[in-house]
């Protein structure tokens, strides 16, 4: 008696939700190089990744726990954190002869104005051409930690954890600080 089931066992990656297959074949298709943002718990990461039939190459990355390096003081998942790992990594791939990217979060869920989009923003501001709307980009305050820096003063005496309140008090400039740092490593 032969075997008439139907039942189809995913592929292992889809099962652990790792990878939406559907939309990593429609990205492909375009042939440009992905722009992947991700955030863990503690940072964030940019990376422009090539499809190879031997398998995805990295072109380019970058990690908001880098931006240390350049003086930044405030949280590595923020989303002036995020901006300036786009642009570092923008920097990285347009060193690499890169030109035009798409965007790939993953499953993160896109909300406007969000950690995702600072990530883009700062690697379109590095001078990739990659597809955006302009009314799902953040506006240059909270791009910059304008928000930050107005909680940090309304809040005195709380904790920030290895933060420092001053640091905090100061987001604006330590950002254009850590951002002329990185235009400069061009």
């Amino acid at each position: 008696m032969a075997n008439k089931t139907t039942f189809k066992v995913p592929f292992r990656r889809r099962k652990e939700g790792k990878t939406n297959y559907k939309k990593r074949l429609n990205m492909l298709k375009s042939e440009s190089p992905r722009l992947v943002a991700r955030r863990t718990n503690k940072y964030v990461t940019v990376q422009l990744i090539e499809y190879l039939d031997i398998g995805d190459k990295t072109i380019a990355h970058a990690n908001s726990r880098e931006l240390e390096k350049f003086g930044w003081k405030a949280g590595k998942k923020s989303v002036p954190a995020a901006y300036l790992t786009g642009l570092l990594a923008g920097n990285r791939a347009k060193k690499a002869n890169i030109e035009k990217a798409i965007l790939d979060i993953g499953f993160a869920i896109p909300q406007r104005k969000g950690w995702w989009s600072g990530a883009l923003k700062g690697a379109i501001d590095a001078g990739l051409k990659i597809p955006a709307g302009k009314e799902a980009m953040p506006d240059e305050n909270r791009i910059k930690g304008k928000h930050i820096e107005d909680f940090a003063k309304i809040s005195k005496g709380k904790s920030f954890g290895k933060i420092k309140e001053a640091d905090l008090e100061n987001t604006v400039k330590i950002f254009e600080k850590v951002k002329q740092k990185i235009l400069d490593t061009k």
